[in-house]
């Protein structure tokens, strides 16, 4: 965590952001996710403000991404008086999270040449 991480994504990481709304996710979520390829353990904060996303928006994709079980939440205890920082971090690597999505792709595609076949069997019947 720490200023650091504050910068605009690069033109390199918004590329990758493009790819994986191709390949299935929604736009917040791969704009988090690639926000993660940087480093493990962001608040949601440094998120909002790397991924130029609103507080909301950050949320919803956080969610989402916790439901996939590829984002673990924390907490932080402060100094401060008030509730404690949420931190975030990936819970598997990278290439596990792209195999993941490679492997619902596939499994997609196998359901759609299923549905073609079973179109072929009834027509010609």
């Amino acid at each position: 965590m720490g200023s650091s991480y504050i910068q605009e994504l690069t033109e390199t990481e918004n590329e990758v952001i493009r790819l994986l709304v191709e390949v299935g996710l929604k736009m917040n979520e791969a704009r988090i996710l690639v926000v993660f390829f940087r480093g493990p353990d962001l608040t949601s904060r440094e998120l909002e403000r790397i991924a130029d996303l609103r507080q909301p928006e950050v949320s919803v994709a956080i969610t989402s991404l916790t439901k996939k079980k590829w984002v673990v939440v924390s907490s932080l205890i402060t100094e401060n008086k008030g509730r404690p920082v949420k931190v975030f971090s990936l819970s598997e690597p990278i290439d596990a999270i792209l195999d993941e999505l490679r492997d619902g792709i596939c499994e997609g595609h196998d359901q759609q040449m299923l549905m073609l076949s079973r179109i072929r069997e009834i027509i010609r019947k």
